[in-house]
């Protein structure tokens, strides 16, 4: 079985040698001293080690089940994902004022390496809401920042983004799903998602929906879509869940992995749902989310290569074949290492190389996000809003090549499933 432990030395390295965050002048980041980040970094490099990790495997092999309606997570879930919550992890870059720590979205980024490379299928439950909280934080209206936020910033509810319909992924214009206007100011929310992440599960007692569709009447193509929030159960005015909305699951997703977390195909039913945001403006409040989302793929492309490579390193030190062409390097035994072998070598110093400057970049996306939002500092934004979909595509499709690469190391056990490296 595979093991992982927290680079948390690697991530202080790019902290305050690299980026040398205390120097920045971004506020908050004065606090940002090498003993509080260790700190933060151990415990979180801890509950990956020992609570996430473990759950990986679990989280592959028995998957989710759809029953009744519900989505029943893997074995152990529940009990981590209550850990999760307790430790404050789930809001750690949130505002005060609705229950998060208030700490520098790169910290947020540092531990969520760790979270994602320990148990991706589980971390997804909290990412997906922590974007769905950044959308309502940034475009929601005062009401709705309090009726939602806090619970979501503690994850007792979690969120979700539906966009993709069975006809149409890339191209949104085409949607059918349609919101209509009632006179009490919400909106009746009729068709069908797929490929909803978290759209469905037991790990929280309510489930918000950011859904975009059409109101009927507007612009044709992409001008025409809104975003809306579509609660899983009704919220009352003092903050008690009511009756159940129009949205169930009509399945789960058969994937290729990640099978621990719930891929949806969800159903809308006259669903009541809240306009966040501008009519007509949908994109543009759900970008708050999939700029965070894309960001996050990229952090999940290093988070995936870390972890292949730290058991490609450790299998490469101990497995013995043949001998080193210069002479034996493990004379007492019947061979040496593979780690001595050159190409061996080469190719587990091209995945460190990568997961070294994958941290500092994915590291400086999130000092350059920090600044843009905590200065109002314009360069950065857009700086960031440039490279936020290199940062993506060169994170995730070397990753993958590296994450072969590890697995290659062990030659046909690379293929086994008891070795986790398949």
């Amino acid at each position: 079985m595979p093991s992982y432990t927290a680079p948390t030395k690697d991530t202080q390295f790019v902290l305050h040698d690299v980026l040398n965050v205390t120097e920045t002048g971004i506020p908050g980041y004065d606090e940002l001293e090498a003993s509080f980040t260790g700190a933060i970094l151990e415990e979180a490099g801890k509950l990956s080690g020992a609570v996430l990790a473990p759950l990986n495997v679990v989280g592959d092999t028995e998957g989710c089940v759809l029953e009744n309606g519900v989505v029943r997570t893997p074995s152990g879930f529940k009990e981590a994902f209550e850990e999760m919550k307790a430790g404050g992890w789930t809001g750690i870059d949130f505002p005060e004022d609705f229950g998060g720590q208030n700490m520098p979205y790169v910290m947020s980024t540092a531990v969520g390496e760790y979270f994602s490379a320990a148990n991706q299928a589980f971390t997804m439950y909290q990412g997906l809401t922590h974007g769905a909280a950044s959308a309502i934080l940034t475009h929601g209206t005062e009401d709705q920042k309090a009726t939602y936020l806090p619970n979501m910033v503690s994850c007792e509810w979690t969120g979700t983004m539906n966009l993709t319909e069975p006809h149409c992924g890339t191209d949104l214009g085409l949607m059918r799903t349609k919101a209509d206007p009632q006179g009490d100011g919400s909106y009746k929310i009729s068709g069908q998602k797929i490929f909803i992440s978290a759209g469905e599960h037991d790990m929280a007692d309510n489930i918000i929906h950011l859904v975009l569709a059409k109101i009927p009447g507007g612009p044709d193509g992409i001008k025409g879509v809104s975003l809306f929030i579509v609660p899983k159960f009704m919220v009352a005015e003092d903050g008690s869940l009511g009756a159940r909305n129009g949205v169930s699951c009509g399945k789960i997703e058969e994937k290729m992995g990640i099978h621990g977390n719930s891929t949806c195909v969800m159903n809308y039913d006259e669903a009541t749902g809240y306009l966040l945001g501008e009519e007509h403006k949908g994109m543009r409040a759900m970008f708050t989310m999939m700029n965070e989302a894309r960001l996050g793929v990229g952090m999940q492309g290093l988070a995936q290569a870390e972890h292949a490579y730290q058991n490609a390193v450790a299998y490469a030190k101990d497995r013995l074949q043949g001998r080193d062409v210069t002479g034996a390097k493990n004379p007492d035994g019947p061979a040496d290492p593979l780690i001595v072998h050159p190409d061996i070598r080469r190719s587990l110093m091209d995945q460190k190389s990568f997961t070294e400057g994958a941290r500092a970049f994915a590291l400086w996306g999130a000092v350059m996000i920090d600044r843009a939002h905590r200065m109002d500092d314009a360069d950065a934004d857009g700086m960031i809003s440039l490279l936020t979909p290199v940062i993506k595509g060169f994170l995730t499709d070397k990753g993958y090549d590296m994450t072969v690469q590890a697995q290659q190391v062990y030659g046909g056990h690379g293929y086994i499933e008891e070795w986790g490296m398949s």
